[in-house]
């Protein structure tokens, strides 16, 4: 079959990704099922992982990929649901179900997590195994989710989720900043936030990737590139600053995410795409009794929460392009650029 692997690490990167033919993965296990896969969609973290994370990926040549969507093509023993031939979306964080945290429910913490398409085969191929608890049946919208739609949507939706419901609890009437929207966790973000009653700050430094934000509900949008963010927060709040902080962006804008926050703010962080290295003053830290939360991807009750809220029609994915596989590596070069606003998708099936 074929898949968008990476064959090796080091440079750049995508100068080591090709369209490849790869083995069929043999008949699903118990508890797993095989889904053709119609659609995928792309992440930083694909981009993390064809730069070379730290012992990543195990073997080469790597399926790349995390998100995805498409049919069930086979079940193994003992899988009572989905069945054979139901579209589904597929949650791409895999737990063990057995271990303290699985058993708490907490199954992003699971002791053997892992991500497709980092850890594991991803999504950017026709077909794939999973544990059957991974995947859940499209819901049934007007009009209907398109196969792009829904292979957006899982990834960014059950991080931006878990990040501003279950880590830092927003509340309705706060105010929310957000750095960077044009990416598919702050737009999700964004919109969580709106959901949930809140006022939010925008960043960019597109124009047009702010304006989209005000057409999403954003109350004011700052460009970091020709703006103070501080100094507008500062105005915006009446000198009081922000309750929450969402961040992913790390090095470039941590101090300034801190001191944009109000006392007994929190500040919340999925990722930090320019740089991991963090410094911190740890005298505000305390003095204003900030809290700094970690988040990644979500649990399983998050998910089922989330594919809920969209079949309410609430949190559909914004596409930003659609590729076919053979153009996967410019699908991969438009999300390098950060020329997105929203998520870029793959097609695959037919």
């Amino acid at each position: 079959m074929k898949a968008f692997v990476l064959r090796a690490t080091g440079g750049e990167g995508l100068e080591h990704t090709a369209l490849a033919d790869v083995p069929t993965p043999p008949a699903p296990g118990p508890g797993e099922v095989r889904v053709a896969i119609k659609a995928a969609a792309l992440n930083h973290l694909d981009l993390f992982v064809i730069q070379g994370l730290p012992g990543l990926p195990r073997s080469l040549p790597h399926i790349l990929g995390a998100d995805g969507a498409g049919v069930v093509d086979a079940v193994g023993p003992d899988v009572s649901a989905p069945q054979l031939g139901e579209r589904v979306l597929i949650n791409p964080g895999i737990s063990d179900y057995s271990c303290e945290f699985c058993r708490a429910g907490e199954h992003s913490l699971c002791l053997r997590y892992g991500i497709l398409g980092e850890h594991f085969p991803g999504t950017l191929t026709e077909l794939v195994t999973v544990p059957a608890h991974n995947v859940l049946p499209v819901p049934v919208i007007t009009p209907p989710l398109t196969w792009a739609e829904a292979a957006a949507f899982s990834l960014v939706t059950l991080t931006a989720w878990r990040m501003l419901v279950t880590r830092a609890a927003v509340r309705s009437g706060e105010w929310v900043l957000v750095w960077g929207i044009g990416g598919g966790v702050s737009l999700t973000a964004l919109r969580i936030a709106k959901l949930l009653g809140a006022r939010v700050i925008a960043t960019s430094s597109s124009d047009a990737k702010l304006a989209r934000a005000t057409e999403l509900g954003a109350e004011v949008v700052v460009n970091h590139r020709t703006q103070e963010v501080t100094q507008t927060v500062r105005e915006v709040t009446g000198k009081r600053g922000v309750d929450v902080v969402v961040e992913n962006v790390g090095e470039a804008t941590w101090g300034e995410s801190l001191r944009c926050l109000a006392k007994g703010g929190r500040i919340v962080t999925c990722g930090g795409t320019s740089g991991p290295k963090l410094v911190t003053d740890v005298r505000p830290l305390f003095w204003h009794q900030l809290t700094i939360l970690g988040s990644t991807m979500g649990n399983a009750a998050e998910y089922r929460e989330v594919v809920r809220r969209l079949g309410q029609g609430e949190l559909r994915p914004i596409v930003d392009a659609t590729f076919p596989l053979a153009r996967a590596r410019a699908a991969f070069e438009r999300l390098a650029r950060g020329d997105q606003i929203g998520k870029v998708a793959v097609e695959i099936g037919t």
